[in-house]
């Protein structure tokens, strides 16, 4: 057998230390992956809490249901665009994907301080119960903007922080949907502004931190 020549040579050696590579799942079903995790985290404060006192919150005032479900629709939609965002050649249009789930939940939250009565089973937070509706925003999304970087990071997004903010409001929304579960306060001025600067903060230090190592992949 003829020598082979040191380019031919040189694929050679190339080939045979290919290591085959594991396609990744479609977005859709790693957004499913991700929110299994939420869900188990529900089920432990249900069982914890309970529902009924949610289902009767909701039931007499359809205003905090509806800012439920958007909140839900948020972190859906945050996720799968996150994912989405992280396969290459994806429109950047993704982004786009949250903004109505986000409408309705800003905006069915902000008809609760226009009522006039407050909602059965709740009071008004003060700047004590806000601040723990704060923390408690933040400390869930903590694990998982976390969870979401990991199982990015092997994507190698190209847009990280566009990726990133996804990930940080996923995360807010998926706490404040949680947060639902044992939030015994009506809408009011004080609550909300707490609960945007839980998500904004999330938001934004996912776009500083996560940028960094979505971009590191």
């Amino acid at each position: 057998m003829s020598e082979l020549r040191p380019h031919e040579a040189l694929i050679d050696r190339l080939g045979t230390e290919l290591v085959p590579v594991r396609r990744l799942l479609p977005p859709w079903q790693r957004t499913a992956g991700w929110l299994l995790t939420v869900v188990a985290i529900a089920a432990l404060l249900v069982m914890h809490y309970g529902i009924q006192p949610m289902r009767l919150r909701w039931a007499a005032t359809p205003d905090l249901a509806w800012a439920g479900l958007g909140a839900v629709a948020t972190a859906i939609s945050g996720a799968w665009a996150a994912f989405t965002l992280g396969v290459p050649g994806r429109s950047r249009a993704w982004a786009w994907l949250p903004l109505p789930a986000a409408v309705l939940w800003i905006g069915a939250s902000g008809l609760g301080c226009l009522r006039t009565w407050i909602a059965p089973g709740t009071e008004v937070a003060g700047l004590h119960q806000s601040a723990d509706c704060l923390l408690f925003i933040i400390s869930f999304s903590v694990p998982l903007s976390a969870l979401l970087v990991i199982l990015l990071r092997r994507a190698c997004p190209l847009r990280p922080v566009r990726t990133a903010v996804m990930i940080g409001l996923a995360s807010a929304a998926a706490s404040a949907s949680l947060l639902e579960i044992c939030h015994a306060y009506d809408s009011a001025a004080t609550d909300l502004l707490t609960h945007a600067a839980a998500v904004a903060f999330v938001v934004a230090v996912n776009a500083a931190m996560g940028g960094r190592l979505l971009s590191k992949a």
